[in-house]
């Protein structure tokens, strides 16, 4: 149905809104339901599960018809696919397994293939250039963000799930530039090869693995390999440092905790300021705007300066004795928040400096001086983080909340230090 799109033009809503109304209100006993029941569809005695997978991808088709800017076709098509043979992918690996990490392989594998090949059909329909290098990157990205979505929702959150891929990918669309074969496999063996390592080593849950894959992806489309790059160098020695002298740390009681394996939450909030400045970066690059631009490369490189820096004072300064409270530099208890000791201090400024080292290597850096400004940002991000677990972390925010705020810190600290240099 998403494949006759072409064909129907502005009525390709309608056979999708038929699905929803029989599946609302007519279907509710019979083989055809018995085929595509959930099993809360049969307490409700209705196919609530694909009424609303339909009204989902009736959306969708309504935005690639009816708006003076629609969505591309490809896109409609990829993302009802990519969610549609997802979760079928899931559910033939649950048939043999409960391992969740094959689960979510099953759906992504499942996922790529069939978004690509739905991109592709719809390309030869309407006559447009088969790319098949940025079909199969929009559906790995589409995967993604399915298979993330999937860890955090319920099995009835389909169009929740559907509507998310299909405007994500819209963007990326926009936003994204060309894309050739040898990128698309560069990226897509880098990101699998890291999160597998993540994984096996015990340094991220499943949700976490797939997050971060998904924002080394990002970072690819959007910026290119060097800032992809730049957070490999956090997510790695990071990674390590957590799990470096692990058991000591748990004893003292200043260990992650799930045995230092990262979940969603703590990439997003070590992350999620990168991401927006990379997206940033090439909506600015897209508009015409260099000077945004600069700036924003400057913003990622704080932010991931701020969140090595403040991972490694967190990981290593907790193995010393004598930690002091950052606002009276009183003596406190290990594991105390906003407690500090001085060998942290130097492990985050280290850290600090060789996110700016990699920075100066790899990224479109406005200048050589930058590299001081992304040092500043590192320790302005550090500094803000353990200011603020000494005075507000555990009453109102959490602790991912202060990490996003302490890299949002990094990324205003290292702009506001460079723009007098």
């Amino acid at each position: 149905m998403a494949l006759a799109a072409p064909s129907l033009g502005a009525a390709a809503f309608a056979p999708f809104a038929a699905v929803a109304l029989l599946a609302a209100f007519v279907v509710d006993d019979g083989p055809l339901f018995e085929l595509f029941a959930r099993p809360g569809d049969r307490q409700d005695g209705r196919l609530n599960g694909l009424a609303g997978f339909a009204l989902a991808a009736t959306g969708l088709a309504l935005l690639a018809t009816v708006p003076r800017v629609t969505m591309p076709l490809s896109v409609f098509a990829a993302a009802v696919l990519t969610l549609a043979y997802g979760n079928l992918g899931a559910r033939l690996v649950d048939s043999r397994t409960s391992d969740e990490s094959l689960r979510a392989a099953g759906f992504v594998a499942a996922a790529v293939l069939a978004g690509t090949a739905g991109q592709a059909a719809i390309a030869s329909l309407t006559g447009d250039a088969m790319l098949l290098a940025r079909f199969t990157l929009l559906a790995a990205v589409g995967g993604l963000v399915g298979a993330v979505l999937r860890t955090a929702l319920y099995e009835r959150d389909d169009p929740l799930v559907m509507l998310s891929i299909g405007l994500v990918l819209w963007g990326v669309e926009v936003l994204a530039g060309p894309v050739s074969p040898t990128q698309t496999g560069v990226a897509l063996a880098l990101t699998v090869a890291l999160g597998y390592a993540a994984y096996a080593l015990g340094t991220a849950s499943v949700a976490g693995m797939i997050t971060g894959v998904l924002l080394l992806l990002f970072a690819v489309v959007f910026g290119g390999f060097g800032w992809a790059l730049v957070l490999v160098s956090f997510f790695g020695v990071g990674a390590l440092a957590t799990k470096f002298r692990y058991d000591s740390k748990a004893e003292r009681g200043v260990a992650e905790d799930n045995d230092g394996a990262r979940g969603t939450g703590n990439v997003l909030g070590n992350s999620g300021v990168s991401l927006v400045a990379v997206v940033g970066y090439a909506a600015a690059q897209t508009l015409g705007y260099p000077f945004v631009s600069d700036l924003l490369v400057l913003a990622f490189a704080g932010s991931a300066a701020a969140a090595m820096s403040d991972t490694l004072s967190s990981e290593i300064g907790g193995l010393f004795d004598q930690p002091r409270l950052i606002t009276s530099l009183k003596p406190v208890p290990a594991g105390t928040d906003g407690a500090v000791t001085w060998q942290g201090e130097v492990a985050g400024a280290l850290g600090a400096a060789f996110v700016a080292g990699v920075s100066v290597l790899v990224l479109p850096l406005p200048a050589q001086t930058a590299a001081i400004a992304v040092l500043a940002g590192g320790l302005v991000g550090m500094t803000v983080d353990s200011l603020l677990g000494a005075t507000v972390e555990g009453a109102g925010l959490g602790n991912q909340a202060v990490n996003f705020l302490a890299t949002f810190a990094g990324a205003l600290g290292a702009v506001l230090v460079w723009i007098p240099l």
